[in-house]
């Protein structure tokens, strides 16, 4: 174990230089060219890429058409006669339309620009074995552009040119836009990449390769897809599906409630958080590591914002709740400690990674928290050649940030109270995501650090919540 860093890293990060990449950090993937079956193989892949998309046609029924009750057939009888009605129903509120594909795709393609043309740090990614050791450089205007498109919005708003709530009174149709739209670009990256022979881990069996994805790091100039479709497109649009919510209810009601206004708040967080902590997330699984695919983008262009709003939905179709001040209070508060542990102890990992790598830089991006970096943090040094954490939250815990992430969800379902299954779908739906991913972490770096993985977990037994699991 360590805790001393360099004077000259320390120096640096006190003259706000430009950082440079380390050279002689050890190659963070040793698993590049191993392949197993996951997910349930082909037949899992086929039943998810037929599943999620009628999953959430299914609960947007639900949801903006019932007001969060489920929606089922009379009897066994009822079956295919109910599924007939519920492919009519939906089809009537939410085909795709002309005005669904503009709101959605000029959103995105004006995020697109912004990328191109934002200011920003240029960051360093790992280095990877599939390039032969080099690294990736990432244009890091996310918070620009993040900024700008809210600042365009507003005034689009308040001018009257285009009112936010024509995103809520559209929201069917902008909906199955953003899932073809995701279905388009899936296959596009595929056939590209096989047509190139660029291919990356895959199986052979095209519905599961499809699924999986088959290109690592798929770019349009100085523009990584992957990255831009994981931060720039969902959150920023959940954020502004509530923020449709809150000024429908508005003009509905005359005022905002605490409940919905509590989901504006909430959503502005995590977008604006993921907006900030862009250079973070480059060192991330999802960006090092996973390839671009179906169900990548499918959940981020379409799963994450038009999924995770159902209880902004849920307020605006059945409120004002008339939730008394403590059951806010204690809502509010939740949201805003498990915010902050899940702010800082993200902000923790990764700028140990960066600052490690030569790659952390000081960033005024509002809001700045303490703790958000360990001076001298104490590390377990592996044979590999990477150092794990085991300081700040992590020195209680192995995935605080998951812990904190969770306590938020919570917080989302519980404003709405207890009326309905939907505002805890995300709740439900992230603690399913999170066994199976962490058991998938577990797995690759038992294999990748042997012994000194063993050791990590002997330091920090804990995973989620320490002293109980």
């Amino acid at each position: 174990m360590s805790s001393e860093q360099p004077a000259d890293e320390q120096q640096r990060l006190q003259a706000g230089s430009t950082p440079r990449p380390r050279d002689d950090v050890a190659f963070e993937d040793v698993t590049d060219s191993s392949f197993v079956y996951e997910f349930g193989g082909p037949v899992g892949a086929a039943s998810m890429i037929v599943g999620f998309p009628l999953l959430m046609a299914y609960q947007f029924l639900c949801v903006y058409d019932s007001g969060g009750r489920f929606l089922l057939p009379d009897g066994v009888g009822d079956v295919v006669p109910w599924a007939g009605r519920m492919g009519a129903r939906y089809w009537e509120i939410a085909a795709p339309t002309w005005a669904g594909a503009r709101i959605y795709l000029r959103f995105t393609f004006f995020m697109v620009a912004l990328a191109y043309v934002c200011p920003g740090p240029v960051m360093h990614g790992y280095k990877l074995p599939s390039l032969g050791g080099q690294r990736l450089a990432y244009h890091c205007n996310a918070l620009w552009s993040w900024w700008v498109v809210q600042a365009a919005a507003l005034a689009l708003h308040f001018s009257g040119l285009f009112r936010l709530t024509q995103v809520i009174d559209n929201l069917g149709p902008i909906m199955t836009v953003a899932m073809l739209w995701s279905f388009f670009l899936a296959s596009a990256v595929y056939a590209v990449t096989a047509a190139r022979g660029e291919k990356h881990r895959a199986s052979g069996n095209v519905v599961y390769d499809f699924f999986m994805g088959v290109c690592l790091n798929p770019r349009i100039g100085s523009l990584d897809l992957k990255l831009f479709t994981e931060l720039r497109v969902p959150w920023p649009v959940l954020f502004f599906i509530s923020l449709s919510c809150a000024f429908k209810q508005y003009e509905q009601l005359g005022y905002v409630t605490p409940e919905s206004a509590f989901m504006v708040l909430a959503h502005w967080l995590y977008a604006n958080a993921c907006q900030k902590g862009e250079e973070c997330v480059i060192t991330s699984w999802d960006i090092f590591y996973e390839l671009e695919s179906w169900y990548l983008l499918f959940w981020n262009l379409a799963g994450v914002p038009f999924s995770y709003c159902y209880t902004s939905i849920y307020l605006l179709k059945n409120g004002p709740m008339g939730f008394g001040a403590a059951w806010c209070v204690l809502c509010y508060a939740l949201l805003l400690v498990g915010y902050f542990f899940w702010d800082t102890g993200n902000s923790q990992r990764n700028r140990f990674r960066m600052f490690w790598n030569n790659t952390l830089i000081k960033r005024n991006a509002f809001p700045q928290l303490p703790m958000s970096f360990i001076h001298n943090a104490k590390f377990l040094q592996t044979r590999h050649g990477n150092k794990l954490l085991i300081d700040g939250w992590y020195a209680y815990a192995r995935k605080p940030h998951y812990t904190a992430d969770l306590a938020m969800a919570l917080s989302w379902g519980l404003i709405a109270g207890f009326g309905s299954f939907f505002p805890y779908f995300y709740l439900t739906f992230f603690l399913v995501v999170l066994v199976h991913r962490v058991g998938r972490d577990d797995a690759r770096c038992a294999r990748k650090y042997g012994a000194d993985w063993d050791e990590y977990m002997r330091v920090v037994p804990w995973k989620f919540i320490p002293y109980i699991y």
